[in-house]
């Protein structure tokens, strides 16, 4: 069987084909921009027209809320109808499920390598995992575990009300209900699109630190200003004081969110970490303060300090978990067309 499965973000999309052999859990891995094509199907065509491979069926991991079969991308101008493309394309079936809920349907299956562990605590058997990915947006989902089997779920958490914990934060808050926004939520402080961007002109604007001529003509050549900055955050040989600050601010919201969701479902069978931040920034995840940062929660720090923290380094997980949910889930499983 030949499932088409694909991990669609706002920033990239990766396309890949799920098989049940032994041994080829992905083919034929391809990546595109999103921003590139006007719609899901444009870019499926595009991707298919190259392989001469007859698809039954697929599974796709969307990043926003689903419904009915039908959902919209978060942060891209994209609608996608299971209906539609199962149309479109000849297929048995279409299903969407949410990115992070694919993630988190990866984890059972990830390999020793494919995670670094920040924390081993004292895990809980069986218990509820929590999963956040920090990347172009910020990404919630959690696993249940019932008679050994585990089932993810979806959530949009990141959309909750942001939270400050301490004097900057709250002048971050305020300085950003100044740019007019009348709803702050997590995601747009802590994430790859929003939230470093936006926590670098409240340090700016602020004077926390000045803003480096090098860096600033940089930031005026670049498209996308987060790569730019984390790479100035993290730079050993041009240190940059006010980039090494917004690093610091998004690690400490990221940590105390980590926590808020712990504690809401429980989470004594870990933390995971996905996204395409948390890998490229291990070294200062290591650090004591994210950690200090997540278990900052008064009568519940112990608790908190048991949760094991790992960050998933694969990044297939997305994709990973899209196949191993379309092989189980999907109504037809043998070629008879």
């Amino acid at each position: 069987m030949n499932l088409l499965v694909g991990d669609l973000g706002g920033t990239k999309t990766i396309l890949a084909i799920a098989t049940d052999e032994p041994g080829k859990p992905l083919l034929h891995e391809k990546s595109f921009a999103s921003a590139h094509y006007d719609s899901l199907e444009a870019m499926i065509g595009d991707y298919l027209s190259g392989l001469d491979l007859r698809i039954e069926g697929a599974c796709l991991a969307v990043a926003g809320p689903i419904s009915k079969g039908q959902a919209s991308i978060t942060n891209l101008n994209w609608f996608v109808n299971a209906e539609n493309l199962r149309a479109a394309f000849n297929l048995s079936a279409v299903l969407l499920i949410n990115d992070l809920e694919a993630v988190a349907y990866a984890i059972p299956i990830l390999e020793l390598q494919d995670v670094f562990t920040l924390s081993a605590g004292n895990p809980a058997p069986g218990g509820n995992i929590a999963v956040l990915a920090p990347g172009t947006g910020l990404g919630e989902a959690y696993i249940t575990t019932e008679d050994g089997r585990y089932t993810a779920h979806a959530s949009e958490g990141s959309h909750a009300s942001f939270a400050p914990v301490n004097d900057l934060q709250m002048k971050l808050l305020t300085y950003l209900w100044g740019k007019g926004y009348e709803h702050i939520s997590f995601e747009r402080v802590c994430s790859g699109g929003l939230g470093i961007p936006n926590l670098y002109s409240f340090l700016k604007d602020t004077s926390v630190a000045e803003e480096p001529t090098w860096l600033a003509e940089k930031l005026a050549a670049s498209e996308d200003p987060t790569p730019v900055i984390m790479a100035a955050a993290l730079d050993q040989n041009q240190p940059c004081e006010l980039c090494a600050a917004v690093l610091d601010l998004f690690l400490a919201i990221l940590g105390a969110e980590a926590g808020n969701q712990a504690l809401k479902i429980m989470a004594t069978g870990g933390i995971y970490l996905g996204g395409g931040i948390p890998p490229r920034i291990l070294g200062k995840l290591q650090e004591p303060a994210f950690l200090e940062a997540l278990c900052a929660k008064g009568r519940f720090q112990k608790l908190l300090g048991d949760i094991p923290v790992k960050v998933i380094l694969n990044s297939q997980a997305g994709l990973l978990g899209a196949a191993a949910f379309g092989l189980e889930h999907l109504p037809t499983r043998v070629s008879q067309h």
